[in-house]
This record gives C-alpha cells, sequence and structure tokens, in this order.
C-alpha cells in the first residue's frame, strides 16, 4: 500500500487524485502547519527538504508532484489513465506537466510574497516605502506576465476539453494546484473555459474520493 505524506492545504491533493483515478490503495499520513505556515521537521525525516506531497510503496520514496505523477504513470498506468499515448495528446500533456510549476506557480509564488512584505513587522516610516515598492513589483512585473498565462490557459482549454485533449490526464491533475490558487483569490468569471474546466474537475468521481481524503486546498 502506498503513504502518501500529505502537509494541510498543499499540493499533495493532486496526487491523492491520481491514486484515486488509478483505483490504487493508499493511506494518507497527514502534518499540520507550524505557526509560521511552514512544515513541520518530522517531514525532514521521510525526505530531507521536508516538503510535501512524498509518496512511499516499500522502500520506494518519491517526492516533488510532477515526479510522483510521472512515477505513478511509469509503473501503475496499464490503462494510460494518468499519460496519453497518442502522439499529439502526448505533447499537450508533456508541455501542461512542466508549465504547472515552471510558468505558473512561480508567479503566484512571487505575487504572495510581495503582497505579504507591507504586512510584515517594520518601522512604522519603513512600512509605506515597502508597499510602495511591492505594488510597483506587482504592478509592472508580476501581473502583466500572470496576465499573460492566464489568457494562455483560457484559449487552450477553450478548444481543448481537457489539457491533454479529450480525456484527463496527469496534466489536470498538475495543473489543478494553479488554477485553484487563483480561484482562491478572484473569480474565473473573466475565464469561462478556465470555470468550466474547473468544474469538469470537481464533477470528477476520483476527485471528490481525494478531497474526502486530503480536503480541497486553497493555497493563497
Amino acid at each position: 500500500m502506498f503513504v502518501l505524506h500529505h502537509l494541510e492545504n498543499s499540493r499533495s491533493q493532486r496526487i491523492a487524485w491520481a491514486l484515486e483515478h488509478l483505483c490504487l490503495p493508499y493511506e494518507v499520513k497527514l502534518y499540520q502547519r507550524k505557526a509560521d505556515n511552514t512544515a513541520p521537521d518530522s517531514l525532514k525525516h521521510v525526505h530531507p527538504l521536508g516538503h510535501a506531497p512524498i509518496l512511499q510503496m516499500e522502500e520506494v520514496t518519491v517526492a516533488e508532484s510532477g515526479a510522483i505523477l510521472e512515477f505513478l504513470a511509469d509503473e501503475y498506468d496499464a490503462e494510460n489513465k494518468l499519460k496519453p499515448d497518442g502522439k499529439v495528446a502526448l505533447r499537450k500533456y508533456r508541455y501542461w506537466m512542466h508549465f504547472a510549476e515552471g510558468s505558473f506557480m512561480p508567479l503566484l509564488v512571487m505575487l504572495l510574497l510581495f503582497k505579504k512584505i507591507p504586512t510584515q513587522p517594520m518601522p512604522f516610516f519603513i512600512k509605506p516605502i515597502a508597499k510602495a515598492i511591492c505594488n510597483k513589483v506587482i504592478d509592472s512585473f508580476i501581473l502583466p506576465r500572470l496576465n499573460d498565462v492566464l489568457a494562455l490557459i483560457e484559449k487552450h482549454l477553450e478548444v481543448n476539453h481537457w489539457f491533454a485533449g479529450e480525456k484527463v490526464s496527469g496534466a489536470d491533475m498538475q495543473m489543478s494546484f494553479p488554477i485553484l490558487a487563483v480561484n482562491s483569490v478572484q473569480t474565473l468569471e473573466q475565464f469561462p473555459a478556465m470555470a468550466s474546466w474547473l468544474a469538469r474537475v470537481r464533477e470528477q468521481d476520483s476527485y471528490q474520493r481525494a478531497v474526502g481524503k486530503v480536503g480541497e486546498f486553497s493555497p493563497f
């Protein structure tokens, strides 16, 4: 049986969804975040970086969401439920698998950090300067690039039911985290194709079972 090391409100839900989609047995080991919102040191006993998700199967330990999804696709996906086998679908799958953490999530993390900086303890006369600098970075650097990313996703989903084409795949699981992150801070009214995709995700039995075990994350 697999053991999914799950940090509350984290990327682990992607892996629970994949395990449910493949009908693989697993147990969830939950870790609570510390007061500063970081992972507990006990996770480092499982993997040196102490990040979640981490998936264990007997003596095998795999970390990083994308690597775990690829591991499951390579070792436990004889029916191509996670990784499509058609040339076009496979090309789309690979692109969005890398896009999620390569192009999308760094911008969201930067946005979160620059929004938090002015709220941290600092001398009162520094706070307006910090806020002005952070707002400048957000408005001139982060948001223009994030808007381009969202426009690209919307355009793709206007002509694709799922990220790899006509069937749900690991690419949808990988992309679910950043899209849920965006949806946690704004509505998707201006992105109807993305909103429809998210509604389809939430209708998936495997997704609902995963949410029942680890919850639906709201990263921001």
